[in-house]
């Protein structure tokens, strides 16, 4: 028989109707979470959830953009009513639109802010007092608190510095002061909150391509995809020699959330493959 690990518990994952995202919804319900999947556009975040249904786990869908001013309450408010609660956080949703500094637009700079820094800033405010009143309660009664689980997605770039990313760097930066700071304030709640940093991980804002592609963002064409030779150079300073997949990406995210990680947090996890 197999043992879910995470049964019962409720999960938000957003930007998860595509590539890591969705690799982790899928992650976290085969081991039992009902999942709350997101996404911009309507249709992914539905066939999220019909693959979810489709091997027995529990999901819902709660469709736009993270940056909206009163999404994160809709988003929270989604796990409560479909699910009683919220166990889970995975701040996954973002984009990247590059350039060097000196081209750099300020819409390019707020934008880029916005999506990877201030809405799971927002996630995690509306969230607080979700939390806050379930252990306040689960107290009152004389009940054990369970662990609850934040993971915020970075980025080695956030780390380490990327040239043509000073918005994307910086926002990933950011998210890691988050993360270690939300760790120290929410520990009483015995939350745990911590990030993963990937490296480079095959999906559609990464795929090889000698084609100029893009994808549409609130009206804006924003570039994706890399060219083979500049692929072919990062790949070769990854100890593994290859890029990782979206369901590689979603263990790391798994591990973070899985009990028996209930004694980390504030820690950044690294998952380029040796990068």
């Amino acid at each position: 028989m197999t043992v879910q690990r995470l049964g019962s518990k409720v999960a938000i994952v957003s930007g998860s109707g595509r590539g890591i995202g969705r690799a982790v919804a899928e992650k976290l319900a085969r081991e039992g979470a009902r999942v709350v999947v997101n996404d911009l556009d309507p249709e992914p975040a539905k066939e999220t959830v019909a693959a979810i249904e489709a091997f027995g786990g529990q999901a819902v869908a709660c469709v736009g953009s993270v940056t909206d001013a009163d999404f994160a309450e809709r988003f929270v408010n989604t796990a409560v009513e479909a699910f009683g609660g919220l166990d889970i956080i995975v701040n996954n949703a973002g984009y990247t639109w590059d350039n060097v500094i000196q081209k750099m637009t300020d819409q390019q700079w707020q934008d880029i802010m916005d999506v990877h820094l201030t809405a799971p800033f927002r996630i995690l405010r509306a969230a607080q007092p979700v939390i806050s009143a379930a252990v306040k309660k689960a107290r009152a009664e004389g009940l054990e608190v369970p662990c609850r689980k934040v993971v915020n997605t970075s980025s080695l770039s956030g780390i380490q510095g990327n040239p043509g990313q000073v918005n994307y760097s910086t926002a990933k930066a950011g998210l890691l002061g988050m993360t270690r700071t939300l760790a120290k304030e929410w520990g009483r709640y015995n939350v745990t909150v911590n990030a993963v940093a990937y490296g480079i991980i095959s999906t559609r804002l990464t795929a090889v391509t000698t084609e100029e592609q893009s994808i549409d963002i609130d009206g804006r064409n924003i570039k994706v995809g890399v060219n083979p030779q500049v692929h072919e150079a990062a790949t070769q300073q990854i100890a593994l020699g290859r890029a990782g997949t979206a369901e590689e990406a979603a263990g790391a995210v798994y591990m973070l959330c899985s009990p028996e990680s209930n004694y980390i947090t504030g820690e950044t996890l690294v998952c380029g493959g040796g990068l």
